[in-house]
């Protein structure tokens, strides 16, 4: 089980920004995506988010982004997941459970693969981003359990899916 880690943020956006060429910009970032918790549900997603229970995105409904791997200032509103940790190893995580625990409870997430970055990285973050994400954009999750998760301090434990 790891200690020492935490939830830097958390994003529920209710909209694409990305739609669209990456050179004419993303839409502008709807009031209140990032937030100060989120509750997941089993199998749907994370309330409130646009992926949230949509049949296309229901292997990959919670996004989870290491911010080891960003630039300094870069974080959810440019990547566009859900969860941005430090101290776990998010892209190693392919085809396990990570669990996380901010104090409510675990809230067990199977990584099925990666979040592969986009064009739109050298548009939100600059230029050559997506480049450097490549191997780095963070995993795509399926909830395994309802529960609630926040800013702050988290422990995390990897698991093989049962």
């Amino acid at each position: 089980m790891g200690t020492g880690s935490r939830i830097l943020e958390l994003l529920a956006s209710p909209g694409h920004r990305f739609e669209g060429r990456p050179q004419d910009g993303p839409s502008p970032a709807p009031p209140g995506e990032l937030v100060r918790e989120v509750r997941v549900r089993a199998g749907l997603g994370i309330v409130g988010d646009r992926y949230f229970g949509h049949p296309a995105h229901r292997d990959a409904s919670v996004t989870v982004i290491a911010a080891e791997s960003l630039p300094p200032g870069a974080g959810l509103a440019q990547v566009r997941r859900n969860i941005l940790v430090a101290g776990v190893p998010v892209d190693d995580l392919v085809g396990s459970v990570l669990t996380l625990d901010s104090g409510d409870g675990p809230v067990r997430l199977h990584a099925k693969r990666p979040a592969n970055p986009c064009a739109w990285m050298d548009v939100t973050i600059g230029p050559g981003a997506w480049r450097a994400l490549r191997g780095h954009g963070g995993i795509r999750c399926v909830p395994l359990d309802d529960g609630l998760l926040r800013v702050g301090c988290v422990t995390f434990a990897v698991s093989q899916p049962d």
